[in-house]
């Protein structure tokens, strides 16, 4: 299990001082880390992944009009409130990328949509923590390309519960 308090000072370390920061030099000067939501362990959830047999490789829009490639891996359900719901899960060469909208994109965070890490576990068996769920670079500065959530990664929950 991952030290969220610590992941997340490391991180304000990175944005304020690394050179690989989204931030730019001006932005850094007033930098004091970013704000996080509180910590949910039921948002930690261990998921297994149906696989698509065909895995096509697909072109996926950036913010600054370009494209990138991924193969859609496989998708997994679950349950928020008692509704459910699902995402699917891309793959380029060995990482495994989550993009994913939300009811708070655009309210709270980026429009566009946040991303997650996520583990396999092997087997098909992934850890899927929303508690690490982040906001793309291009979030910060307009100068970085993310790839834009797909449609069919948009939740449409009913009620006002969100990933944190």
């Amino acid at each position: 299990m991952i030290d969220l308090n610590g992941f997340r000072k490391e991180k304000d370390s990175f944005f304020a001082r690394h050179t690989q920061s989204p931030l730019t030099h001006v932005q850094k000067r007033t930098f004091h880390g970013l704000h996080y939501f509180p910590e949910n362990q039921s948002l930690r959830l261990e998921v297994r992944v149906e696989r698509f047999a065909d895995q096509i490789e697909i072109e996926i829009p950036t913010s600054t009009g370009g494209v990138q490639r991924y193969r859609r891996y496989g998708r997994f359900n679950f349950e928020v409130d008692g509704q459910k719901a699902e995402l699917t899960i891309y793959k380029a060469g060995h990482d495994y990328f989550l993009p994913f909208v939300d009811s708070l994109a655009g309210k709270e965070t980026y429009p566009a949509g946040r991303y997650l890490e996520i583990e396999s576990l092997g087997a098909d068996r992934f850890i899927v923590d929303f508690n690490l769920a982040y906001n793309p670079y291009c979030a910060y500065n307009e100068q970085w390309s993310c790839p834009l959530t797909p449609h069919e990664n948009h939740l449409h929950l009913l009620s006002n519960y969100s990933f944190m």
